[in-house]
């Protein structure tokens, strides 16, 4: 798909569709009234004849419109201008691109990214229009003998911008908004790959693969022999009882000085997850290859980076696992010994992804990070809180807290805060190891954070719970969203001062 913006006006336009804004009730925008004065009110006689009411989400093809240049001019219902805001804007995009990829419009210029969204800027609007397009033609069909092909599919679309002083600015947005889309895509490929391709080490070669032909990167990974010399017993145990063995991939991305204290991402990777000797209900367990959702979005994040090439230093660790029952796997009532010598007792092997993550939290202790941000499908808890829209945040500082709140709000990729009271950690107590791997049903997110906090008082760390966030389940819209790849993205671009917003 090919990205451009330009500045003109739309009678001047030679394409195969232009589009424009309808917004209710009946009310042309500034560019579709310019269209309609030189189509001598073609376009508002249609409008009074009752074929398109401006609602959110209406189209209207018109083909043919007198003196206008282009083929095809698609009127787009925008709703009332007042209330137009963020998630409107995106899932009018999201429509617009959906009934161009099915009219055979194989390119478009369009004219939405001029539409007033409360409290947006032109690089906001340009840049959200680039990735909810990527988003609306992604399809994940590596595995399908038979794929469903489009005869004229879109190919290229020109965002227009108000004045020429606004190209530049427009040009950033569709380079930041390309790159946060591939890192996306990489992040739901990943994701929607079966469990018997996408293993352990299928996740280490992904993370590999970033380092081809890219001299700022730098790739490690580690085997259970090396897992086991640094005493990351908890990470170990969790992968007992399967066939594929651990992997936990370090990726060094040097975008800055040596002497610049990296930003550390690390990503719960179980690439699949039946409980093990807890084991889960059947029904819905093949959604259970999403337990590496975390390990992905941050491989995605690091996809984005190396696209943009931000002067920052980053470092990402994919703590890749299976979690699988078998004679040899790890039970109810074991104690295990972890990386950083506190021990915990388990009293559920389906809360597993703590234990993998607090050893890869301790192992990251030796690159002196300047913040370490974790992001995990760590618990349902957090889908019974927040539902499929918000990702869970807790955080040990709060400047970086608000660092992620604020990148969440300009990425539109939402986060909410949750406590992290000492209060919740008694919940955590054993009478047999230092704590246990499980609190209970009661703030079950909050307790699997304070789990981690646990492992992470030596640096300033965030941890992300994305559990309701980071797929789709059921029906034809089943699959990995690239969650939350736009946030952990536009927290890198605030952070060396890169974005626009």
């Amino acid at each position: 798909m090919e990205f451009s913006v330009k500045s003109g006006s739309p009678e001047k336009q030679r394409s195969a569709c232009i589009v424009v804004g309808v917004y209710e009730p009946r009310r042309l925008s500034a560019v579709a009234e310019q269209l309609d004065k030189i189509s001598e009110g073609y376009i508002s006689n249609l409008l009074r004849r009752g074929d398109l009411e401006g609602k959110p989400g209406q189209m209207l093809l018109l083909h043919h419109v007198p003196n206008v240049l282009s083929e095809r001019v698609l009127l787009v219902g925008c709703g009332k201008e007042r209330e137009l805001d963020e998630r409107q804007y995106r899932q009018i995009i999201a429509k617009t691109i959906s009934t161009l990829n099915e009219t055979g419009s194989m390119e478009a210029v369009c004219f939405l990214s001029e539409l007033h969204v409360k409290g947006r800027d032109t690089y906001w609007k340009v840049r959200h229009a680039v990735e909810t397009t990527q988003d609306s033609l992604y399809v994940f069909d590596q595995l399908k003998s038979k794929k469903d092909e489009t005869r004229r599919p879109l190919r290229k679309m020109v965002f227009n911008v108000p004045t020429r002083r606004d190209l530049t600015i427009g040009e950033k947005a569709v380079e930041h908004g390309l790159a946060v889309a591939a890192g996306a895509k990489l992040c739901k490929d990943v994701g929607n790959m079966p469990p018997n391709i996408c293993t352990p080490a299928y996740l280490a070669e992904q993370g590999q693969q970033l380092a081809s032909n890219n001299s700022k990167v730098k790739v490690e990974v580690l085997g259970p022999q090396e897992l086991s010399e640094l005493g990351m017993n908890a990470y170990l145990a969790v992968g007992k009882g399967s066939v594929n063995e651990p992997r936990m991939t370090v990726i060094h991305y040097q975008g800055a000085a040596d002497n610049s204290a990296p930003v550390v991402l690390v990503g719960k990777g179980l690439t699949f997850d039946s409980g093990g000797i807890s084991l889960k209900p059947g029904d819905g367990m093949d959604e259970m290859k999403y337990d590496m959702g975390g390990a992905a979005a941050v491989l995605g994040a690091m996809k984005s980076l190396v696209d943009l090439q931000l002067p920052l230093n980053v470092i990402a660790v994919l703590a890749a696992a299976e979690n699988m029952p078998d004679a040899n796997a790890y039970r109810p009532g074991d104690i295990l010994t972890t990386m950083s010598g506190q021990t915990v007792e388990v009293l559920n092997t389906d809360a597993e992804g703590r234990l993998v993550l607090c050893d890869a939290l301790t192992y990251v202790e030796r690159f002196d990070p300047d913040v370490v941000i974790d992001v995990a499908t760590l618990t349902g808890a957090c889908i019974v809180a927040l539902g499929k829209h918000a990702t869970g945040m807790l955080s040990n500082h709060n400047p970086l807290a608000h660092e992620l709140l604020n990148a969440s709000d300009s990425s539109g990729d939402r986060a909410w805060r949750l406590p992290l009271w000492d209060d919740y950690q008694e919940q955590l107590e054993s009478p047999f190891a230092d704590f246990t791997n499980l609190g209970g049903r009661a703030a079950g997110t909050i307790t699997a954070a304070c789990f981690l906090s646990r492992f992470t008082r030596k640096y300033h760390w965030a941890h992300l719970d994305i559990a309701g966030t980071a797929w789709r389940s059921g029906g034809k819209d089943k699959g990995s969203t690239g969650r939350p790849v736009p946030m952990l993205t536009q927290f890198m671009l605030h952070r060396c001062g890169q974005d626009q917003d």
